[in-house]
């Protein structure tokens, strides 16, 4: 029995043409610029950092910004600059970007960067509507610890 080299090109299958090799550019169609002359800023302020989420109406995220991702580090991210900072950052990018004018302000949380994310959203040229505390109140809450016997 002889053996036929394995690695002989098979006579059956052509070369790939050149022409499949080059594809063509594929343009992904532009995102149609959506305009929501009104929004709805969600403030959610903790003890160490401070989220500003800007949606439309529905509740759909136009754009957001935290204090973390403006660049503050540690406990920086939970001051009242940081906060100021982030929310002018949103502000900005929903009002060039989506032609937002007038907000609704919810604000949610203790932290410290409450008051000062809502002048930074005035002083970035957005018209305030309403501001309105939404902080989750417990109903009684969570059971508290036992007390302590010394």
């Amino acid at each position: 029995m002889a053996k036929e080299p394995q690695n002989a090109p098979d006579a059956a299958s052509p070369a790939k043409p050149a022409a499949a090799a080059k594809r063509k550019k594929e343009f992904k169609k532009k995102r149609e610029r959506r305009v929501v002359p009104h929004g709805v800023v969600h403030i959610a302020a903790s003890f160490n950092n401070t989220h500003i989420t800007i949606t439309d109406p529905d509740g759909r995220t136009m754009c957001w910004s935290s204090a973390g991702a403006i660049g503050f580090k540690g406990s920086r991210k939970g001051t009242p600059y940081a906060a100021q900072q982030a929310s002018l950052n949103a502000a900005g990018v929903a009002r060039d970007q989506y032609g937002v004018k007038s907000v609704e302000v919810r604000v949610q949380g203790p932290g410290s960067g409450r008051e000062s994310a809502v002048r930074a959203l005035a002083a970035a040229g957005l018209h305030i509507v309403v501001i309105r505390d939404v902080t989750p109140i417990p109903h009684n809450g969570c059971r508290p610890p036992k007390r302590r016997r010394v």
